[in-house]
């Protein structure tokens, strides 16, 4: 997830992501004669008058999150590695339980922006981190000595070879190519087709000999529902799935499997969404 494009406004739970309009910036001026016009020098665009600058309305939104009321406990904490407060949700659900086990769908970089790394650094979880760029693997080798790094795409299938697009910005990287450009923030990027193995997360827990997981996170701009098709999640039973995005087919998909939204997280995260197993009147 790119952490620099994307502005949340989180009343009644909604996400707005916003692309600013600059006015045009103030001519070029005269290029030396000795140089070609193409690279004379160009003024940056500055907001109109009274117009709020990106930086500042995230700032302000964030702000607004940390003071939302409820906020108590491990929640009230300043997060050390996720993006945003994901870690503190995770910590507040699990309670700070030690030695769990934790997929991390989407898990980019081992430390940076991770949801998962203060569960393995700091309370002695372990997991699989999977990611389509292969790069991440090193990083992963060196800091997360409990857990396992595979360059897959998680899909609904396993066994071929699947285009992925790798972004500038690494964290839009997406197996949709639209996705990977950052249209839907503003932006413009051009992004590199790749070829990735794919694989079904049902199949690689297998392969690894897991046989139940704590923990289910997912950010995989947009590919989270194809991803989910792959899992069997009554087999596995994870008591927290987190999941970046509303779409509605993850939504009811996972409401179809018994997992019902947290609704006391959500005034703490309008990015994610945070899903546990519904009760049985047995209480299991």
């Amino acid at each position: 997830m790119s952490r620099s494009l994307v502005l949340f406004v989180a009343a009644a739970g909604v996400v707005l992501i916003a692309a600013f309009l600059w006015p045009e910036a103030p001519p070029a001026p005269p290029a030396p004669p000795a140089l070609p016009a193409a690279v004379a020098p160009v003024a940056p665009p500055t907001p109109a008058k009274g117009e709020r600058s990106l930086e500042s309305m995230m700032a302000e939104e964030a702000r607004r999150i940390r003071e939302a009321p409820g906020r108590k406990g491990i929640l009230a904490e300043r997060k050390r590695y996720s993006t945003f407060d994901e870690e503190l949700i995770i910590r507040d659900f699990f309670k700070d339980r030690r030695d769990g086990i934790f997929v991390d769908v989407g898990c980019a970089w081992p430390a940076m922006s991770s949801n998962t790394y203060y569960l393995e650094k700091h309370l002695g979880w372990s997991g699989i981190g999977i990611d389509a760029l292969s790069e991440y693997g090193p990083d992963w080798e060196k800091l997360r000595p409990n857990s396992k790094f595979f360059n897959y795409l998680v899909t609904d299938h396993s066994g071929t070879e699947e285009s992925f697009f790798r972004s500038p910005d690494k964290g839009l990287s997406s197996a949709n190519r639209e996705m990977a450009t950052g249209k839907r923030f503003g932006e413009d990027l051009t992004p590199v087709k790749i070829e990735v193995p794919s694989i079904t997360l049902t199949e690689l827990l297998d392969q690894q000999g897991i046989e139940k997981i704590d923990l289910l996170v997912m950010d995989i701009e947009g590919h989270e529902y194809a991803a989910l098709q792959g899992f069997d999640i009554a087999r596995f039973a994870p008591e927290l799935v987190v999941v970046e995005g509303m779409e509605g087919n993850v939504r009811r998909h996972l409401r179809a499997n018994g997992y019902r939204v947290i609704k006391r997280f959500l005034p703490f995260d309008t990015v994610n969404r945070y899903y546990r197993r519904k009760r049985n009147r047995a209480g299991s």
